[in-house]
């Protein structure tokens, strides 16, 4: 059964005066329609997951929600009154409407106590003083990292984990009615997620009502209170948390029931070729870590496991020349042996890397579209000495097909785009380059199941191609659906590798936090 705003079959926490109220909202980008019709409630104390396909409208929601944007069509209430639209962020955070967001927005140059502050204090005077400030941040984040941080570090001298919880923190210490999570888990480690979701319990049972986005549906049935479903553009279902089973979501984002088939791709090959393309030899993460011995076989899939910040995403870098080391990094092309030194080098050995952290290492944000995705094979463009850049289009519209691009117009900015998109035009630029091994650095953040099943399907017949992929991954699913071997990190070493036979859910999990004996 699935709820609409205002039915008179409610939950407890729908028989109160919902604390915000959206009413057919819609929003325009030029002839790109972002929201059409738009409906939701939501109430004191509860969490309401949103979710639908990249391009559904989520982002377009949270940016109206806090006055990034303004609608064109449609109403928003809080507390049974009608709000006027936010001319800016600051009509939002004065409202009580505080969002943290998938991209990590660290100042740099900046320190931890900073950056959790800013744009707390008036122009002319603060609100208030800096012991204050200390004590505050330090208990807020003490609580989401489980650790005292150093308030007086350089904020970009933290992990990525580390970071999302400085920007959490940054919106917890403005103790906000209404807290919006937007894809704010998916840098986080299981151990800072697991604590954040103790925090939003906390703040629900003190009254903060909580929207929370996440394309992880693990996520959503342990946290949610209820959810809303969009699909492009459109409110097209509200369920409890009984209903909001995964299978009667998958049905709602996309219009069509998962068939048993599509629930999984099986990525992992059945048979793997013993031939080795690439190869670590004695390579140590830090001077006190043991010697990494590490060989990638033709046609395999090995996922890089652990908790934040203990060497996995060092190795995947160290793979392409992007974090010093010690030790050597060889790879086997055209029967010759490369040492890769320098990206460079990586690219000649015919292997590629998806970084992490889209919004400062993945995209060029004031480029097109058509720009991103053929920065890495212009080359193959080039006749007579002349760029012929409808090789490229070509390229791009078969990719924007087997990967389910949404997109308007190849000129178009890339920013555009939903964060899933651009992953996707991200990941299809160093495909297009035809690689022999593939380096991803948690390839899916941020990009729904569908999308997720389309990237799993590409990878299932690359591999039987016989590319290789190394895939760094915080998703506990998405190693299980997808790896063929799995190394679990643990103070930069390699503390368990897991072949596909034994791994388990328990298994793994346990692993991260350095118990092997029930392997």
């Amino acid at each position: 059964m699935s709820l609409q705003p205002g039915s008179e079959e409610t939950t407890a926490a729908t028989s109160v005066t919902p604390v915000l109220r959206v009413e057919k909202v819609a929003k325009s980008y030029g002839h790109t329609r972002a929201l059409t019709a738009c409906d939701m409630e939501l109430f004191p104390g509860e969490i309401l997951a949103v979710m639908g396909e990249n391009g559904s409208g989520k982002s377009t929601l949270v940016k109206i929600l806090t006055g990034v944007q303004n609608l064109d069509e449609g109403t928003l209430s809080m507390d049974g009154r009608r709000l006027r639209p936010f001319a800016n962020p600051v009509d939002g955070i004065s409202a009580g409407i505080v969002a943290v967001f998938q991209e990590v927005p660290i100042i740099e140059n900046q320190t931890v106590l900073d950056n959790i502050w800013v744009g707390y204090d008036g122009v002319f005077r603060n609100r208030l003083r800096k012991t204050e400030k200390r004590q505050i941040a330090d208990k807020v984040l003490k609580a989401l990292l489980g650790r005292q941080v150093d308030l007086d570090q350089h904020t970009e001298s933290l992990s990525l984990s580390d970071q999302q919880a400085c920007c959490i923190a940054r919106a917890l210490v403005k103790k906000p009615r209404i807290l919006i999570l937007d894809e704010s888990t998916s840098a986080l480690d299981i151990a800072t997620r697991d604590r954040l979701f103790k925090t939003c319990s906390q703040l629900t049972g003190q009254g903060t009502s909580i929207i929370f986005i996440s394309h992880r549906m693990d996520e959503v049935t342990a946290i949610a209170d209820r959810v809303t479903v969009l699909r492009s553009g459109r409110t097209v279902g509200h369920f409890t948390r009984g209903e909001a089973t995964p299978e009667v979501l998958v049905s709602s984002m996309t219009g069509k029931t998962l068939s048993k088939t599509e629930e999984s791709v099986d990525v992992r090959t059945a048979r793997l070729d013993d031939k080795v393309q690439l190869e670590t030899q004695e390579l140590k993460l830090s001077a006190a870590s043991r010697g990494i011995n590490f060989r990638l076989r033709k046609g395999e899939v090995v996922a890089l496991a652990g908790l934040e910040g203990h060497g996995q995403d060092h190795f995947l870098r160290a793979l392409w020349a992007l974090e010093p080391v010690a030790g050597e990094v060889v790879a086997y092309t055209k029967n010759q042996a490369q040492k890769i030194t320098s990206p460079a080098d990586a690219v000649r050995a015919s292997i590629v890397y998806l970084p992490r952290d889209r919004r400062t290492e993945g995209i060029f944000p004031n480029q097109s579209i058509g720009d991103n995705f053929s920065i890495a094979t212009l080359s193959h463009d080039v006749q007579f000495g002349v760029v012929k850049p409808s090789r490229s289009l070509t390229r791009l519209k078969a990719f924007k097909e087997t990967l389910k691009i949404k997109m308007s117009n190849d000129r178009d900015p890339i920013t555009t785009l939903s964060g899933g998109n651009q992953q996707k035009v991200v990941l299809a630029r160093w495909l297009a380059a035809e690689p022999d091994i593939v380096l991803l650095n948690d390839p899916t953040r941020g990009v729904d199941l569908g999308a997720k099943r389309d990237i799993y399907a590409l990878m299932r017949r690359m591999t039987q191609q016989g590319v290789s992929f190394i895939v760094l991954s915080t998703e506990v699913d998405e190693i299980l659906e997808i790896a063929d071997r799995t190394l679990v990190f643990r103070e930069s070493n390699v503390f368990v590798e897991l072949d596909r036979t034994r791994t388990t859910r328990e298994k793994l999990v346990s692993s991260f936090f350095g118990h092997e004996d029930s392997q």
